[in-house]
């Protein structure tokens, strides 16, 4: 059965990106081979992704080239508001509803896992009871600003299974399970 996954990377501060959403930090962990973030990649049929995360890996980042670093290639799905825009090359727009959006990403998966990328499309999901699981390395470094992993106030407490634990370099690779 396929799975639903949030992969990001953070700092030790809770952020997912930087000031102005900055990801070279990110970039400069290398650590050389990862057994989680290797298996997260291979099981990926398909991405959603949010508006934010697509306007920056377009301006920035390579687009969907830069992809766990060109190594995966498949249908990237952006969930926004302003649909009718042109999407950068190899990216769908979709808009509606976070469960549809989901849906949509699942068929185009083929039967494989779903990855979500964007804090807010992921909290998005995970509200919405479609996360299943969480992966996250923890890049040993306090950027102090940026974009939250998670949480902002009233916003309600999830808990987490951790299922798998690893080490790369300097990385820190944790694996949940979220518990309904």
């Amino acid at each position: 059965m396929s799975k639903t996954t949030w992969h990001t990377m953070m700092s030790l501060d809770g952020f997912i990106a930087g000031p102005e959403h900055s990801m070279e930090w990110a970039f400069e962990q290398g650590g050389g081979p990862n057994a989680i973030a290797d298996s997260v990649r291979d099981a990926t049929g398909a991405i959603l992704a949010g508006r934010r995360w697509h306007d920056v890996a377009m301006e920035r980042y390579d687009g969907v080239h830069g992809i766990y670093g060109g190594a995966w290639s498949g249908p990237v799905l952006v969930l926004t508001h302003r649909a009718h825009d042109q999407p950068g090359e190899g990216v769908t727009f979709i808009s509606g509803s976070v469960e549809d959006a989901v849906a949509a990403t699942k068929e185009a998966a083929g039967g494989r896992d779903i990855v979500i990328f964007g804090a807010a499309t992921a909290t998005q999901v995970l509200e919405a009871g479609l996360l299943d699981e969480m992966v996250v390395h923890v890049a040993p470094l306090l950027l102090g600003d940026g974009v939250r992993l998670y949480g902002a106030p009233g916003m309600e407490r999830v808990d987490l299974e951790r299922t798998e634990l690893g080490a790369s370099g300097q990385l820190t690779s944790m694996r949940f399970r979220v518990l309904r």
